[in-house]
């Protein structure tokens, strides 16, 4: 055989081949496991074992009508975070792969500067600015308009985690964006359509991928919100982290605090499950087109 003949690899070199990739993921799953399954199973375990082995603490949960409530109230403004997020990203993105880069470059910078600062300021300016004697209701007077009540409020509570979580929507629709070709608008108006048949036609399905995306992410995070809900919400816009919090650092009920993180948790998995057969079919319809 030739010095230069290459050379066909064995059965175990094809194998160590194929299971390298996995050996470079490790590290990455152990430090999912380690900072996720296990605090995950403990909270598991702790709602099934405190004070006693057994479902009492679920029972609890579901026989006091007010954890419903709660819990009914997270989805609720978790539902309507998700739906201001997406009004207001998605002309957003969209100026974003409009315009030249310089204007984008500054675009990018007004949503990654949010990230550089705390989430407690932020929500620390809006309580400023929502307040009774706050900025927005001072210019309402200053107008001529009766003054109207934000803080201790869900409205108050969705405009400020709208705030916080518009970034997460942001990207996602910009990362979808930017991959249209944006000559098939004009295409389709050549061939007679209008602007906005061309566009509900032809860019709005191509994006829809990075909506249902952007929507998960906020949708999720905004059910485990508790900062912002605890400083511009009140009694009737209490959340269920709010709850949990409470029943673990103040009452030390760490069965019912767990309970109603896994309760959520649950929730949280079958809510997705069904909404993700319409989602694929979504997707394949774009796909088609």
């Amino acid at each position: 055989m030739s010095a230069l003949e290459p050379t066909t690899p064995s059965a175990p070199q094809r194998a160590g081949w194929v299971w390298r990739p996995f050996a470079l993921t490790l590290p990455a799953l152990l430090l999912l496991v380690a900072v996720i399954g296990y605090p995950l199973l403990t909270i598991v375990l702790r709602s099934l074992s405190e004070p006693q082995w057994g479902m009492q603490n679920y029972a609890w949960f579901f026989g006091a009508p007010v954890n419903l409530t709660v819990l009914q109230r997270t989805f609720t403004i978790s539902a309507w975070v998700t739906l201001v997020c997406v009004v207001c990203a998605y002309p957003y993105a969209y100026l974003m792969t409009a315009v030249g880069p310089r204007v984008r470059l500054v675009l990018v910078l007004c949503v990654l500067i949010p990230f550089w600062v705390s989430g407690v300021v932020r929500t620390l300016s809006w309580v400023i600015l929502l307040q009774d004697s706050g900025v927005i209701n001072s210019l309402l007077r200053s107008a001529g308009f009766d003054g109207i009540r934000l803080i201790r409020t869900q409205t108050g509570v969705v405009i400020g985690m709208a705030q916080v979580l518009l970034p997460f929507m942001i990207l996602p629709l910009y990362s979808v964006m930017k991959g249209i070709d944006l000559r098939l608008m004009r295409a389709a108006q050549s061939l007679g359509a209008r602007p906005s048949r061309a566009f509900f036609t032809v860019y709005l399905p191509l994006s829809l991928p990075g909506v249902y995306a952007g929507a998960i992410i906020v949708f999720i995070l905004a059910l485990g919100f508790y900062i912002t809900p605890a400083l511009l919400g009140g009694p009737r816009s209490t959340m269920l982290s709010t709850l949990v919090q409470t029943q673990v650092l103040s009452l030390l009920q760490w069965g019912r605090g767990g309970a109603m993180g896994v309760v959520l948790l649950v929730t949280t998995f079958v809510l997705l499950a069904l909404a993700a057969p319409v989602m694929r079919s979504r997707h394949r319809d774009v796909g088609r087109r």
